[in-house]
């Protein structure tokens, strides 16, 4: 009887399983799906990463999107033309021609407050230590907006907040995680240095290599990078409230090993802008450009477009002229704005140069099939041969942005 009871258990439970599988798979298949699908006039949706699912009501050669003009629709997806998965956006549009780069650019950025990156004890006139920034509450990564009526956009004025206050409580507003807060801080009188401290470390500007991934000259705007540009002591992305980038030769290169990302060493070429930074943002570096670039026109693909398989990559490692180097395209995901593709480096003259992927190599452009389908953005630290790339597309949305903004 016991056995009996425990089979019946067993199979009203695998029957609950079997129920569920067919929702938990759809669950899956939705969140993998994109939310925005770009098509060309006359061009058929296809979804070739997702081989079952096409537009309600549709199948074969018919498409839904097919014989629309430019304009916006929305569009359901669907298991066989039938099952309804996901109602998505399909944007009509003409395809974008950009000018494909790879060369390295310099990086001068301002942040829009003070950030802090370190803190140092003070010695107090009764020979203990003191530190008001933690007393205060503050941490590494806080970034400083305004101490008393001082707003805080340089080192310069957070010393003179601190001597305004002479040694009285002053009001602190920062940012922690994209939050604005506020607290007290009591600077106390360092001898030693003679003058007022908060025994904090703040920075306000930052400057590095990056690779140039395309520029739009109808509209006048770059993408880079494909990743924000961070602190280096804190991780944090860097709020912006001014920037520019410079023309950059790349010097030297240490090599990535297992464990340890290489990275490209540059220095800047001069101190005159080709282009001002507007958006420093999760999935790169965007702006307006003073000057002409040199490079190859081509076509951006539309994510759907994109196909595991051979590419290449237009990355500089040494001077300021890049070269195409083989690569692999290994996954595709649409599911992660930031990481929508594994790339392996097959090139044996980039894998004895630099070892694979190193950090300044991030924007480096990713082509496949004559289009510019992304550009690299990370090393896989324990796989310096692979790293992660982004949609070309996704970055041609952002540099429009800044193309609208500037209108």
């Amino acid at each position: 009887m016991k056995r009996r009871n425990r089979a019946q258990r067993l199979l009203r439970l695998t029957a609950v399983y079997l129920l569920l599988l067919p929702f938990l798979l759809l669950g899956w298949l939705y969140s993998r799906l994109p939310d925005r699908v770009y098509l060309e006039p006359g061009q058929a949706l296809l979804l070739p990463r997702f081989g079952w699912v096409e537009p309600m009501g549709f199948h074969g050669s018919q498409n839904a999107a097919s014989t629309q003009v430019v304009g916006s629709y929305q569009t359901t997806l669907s298991l066989g033309g039938w099952l309804p998965i996901k109602n998505i956006r399909t944007v009509v549009t003409e395809r974008t021609q950009v000018t494909v780069c790879g060369t390295p650019f310099g990086v001068k950025m301002f942040s829009e407050g003070a950030l802090i990156v370190g803190f140092s004890d003070i010695d107090s006139p009764g020979g203990s230590t003191v530190n008001p920034a933690k007393a205060a509450g503050l941490r590494l990564g806080d970034r400083v907006i305004r101490i008393g009526q001082i707003r805080t956009e340089n080192n310069d004025a957070v010393k003179e907040a601190l001597e305004a206050a002479r040694g009285s409580a002053a009001e602190v507003i920062y940012v922690r995680s994209g939050e604005q807060r506020s607290t007290t801080l009591t600077p106390v009188w360092d001898a030693a240095a003679a003058q007022w401290r908060a025994g904090m470390w703040v920075r306000d500007s930052s400057a590095g290599v990056g690779t140039l991934t395309f520029v739009d000259p109808e509209k006048g705007v770059f993408a880079g990078l494909g990743h924000p540009i961070s602190d280096g002591d804190t991780g944090e992305s860097i709020a912006l409230r001014s920037g520019e980038i410079v023309p950059c030769e790349i010097t030297g290169c240490s090599m990535g090993t297992v464990g340890s990302p290489g990275e490209l060493k540059g220095k800047f070429l001069s101190a005159h802008a080709i282009g001002s930074i507007r958006i420093n943002g999760e999935n790169g570096v965007y702006g307006t450009t003073r000057t002409g670039f040199s490079g190859q026109t081509m076509p951006v693909a539309f994510a759907q477009e994109v196909e595991t398989g051979d590419a290449q990559i237009l990355a500089t490692v040494a001077g300021e002229t890049p070269r195409t180097y083989h690569v692999r395209i290994e996954k595709i995901s649409d599911a992660d704005p930031r990481r929508n593709m594994v790339v392996r480096v097959v090139d044996k003259a980039l894998l004895s140069r630099t070892g694979g992927i190193v950090q300044g190599m991030s924007g480096s452009p990713i082509l496949q099939n004559g289009r510019l389908v992304g550009a690299v953005t990370h090393v896989l630290v324990n796989d310096p041969t692979r790293g992660y790339g982004i949609f070309a597309q996704t970055m041609l949305e952002q540099a429009e942005q800044v193309a609208t903004a500037e209108k």
